[in-house]
């Protein structure tokens, strides 16, 4: 999404990324993510963080990557439903979760690139418009 953002010279857009739950707070992401961003010219860094109350007041849209977190996301105190989406959702393929290649190979990564490739297009044009 930076990538595009900055490709097509958007102003005033602020992309971030967290998690729901705790578990990997503080660290990088997984060295298969990071390689296959790579081959495809993304830069992958930063580390986890976790979802804050106050996200819901900093972002004008927060998307969620599959239905759990969806619905971790509208459980959480100060949740504003109408600023929370699903990604392939609202990317126009339908309530489909975008899968966790976490627990499976390398390939799993390049799926969820695809999906996020083509997904980031059709948000990023519905958003800004």
């Amino acid at each position: 999404m930076r990538g595009l953002i900055a490709n097509q010279e958007i102003e005033g857009v602020e992309v971030d990324s967290a998690g729901t739950g705790d578990w990997h707070v503080g660290e990088s992401a997984d060295p298969r993510a990071i390689s296959a961003a790579i081959e495809r010219g993304v830069e992958i860094s930063g580390s986890a963080r976790q979802v804050r109350s106050s996200d819901f007041e900093e972002f004008d849209l927060i998307l969620a990557m599959d239905r759990s977190n969806h619905a971790n996301l509208l459980a959480m105190e100060g949740a504003d439903p109408g600023k929370v989406r699903l990604f392939r959702e609202m990317a126009g393929e339908g309530e489909v979760d975008v899968p966790d290649p976490y627990f499976g190979g390398e390939d799993g990564f390049d799926e969820v690139l695809d999906i996020l490739e083509r997904g980031c297009v059709v948000v990023l044009e519905e958003y800004a418009n």
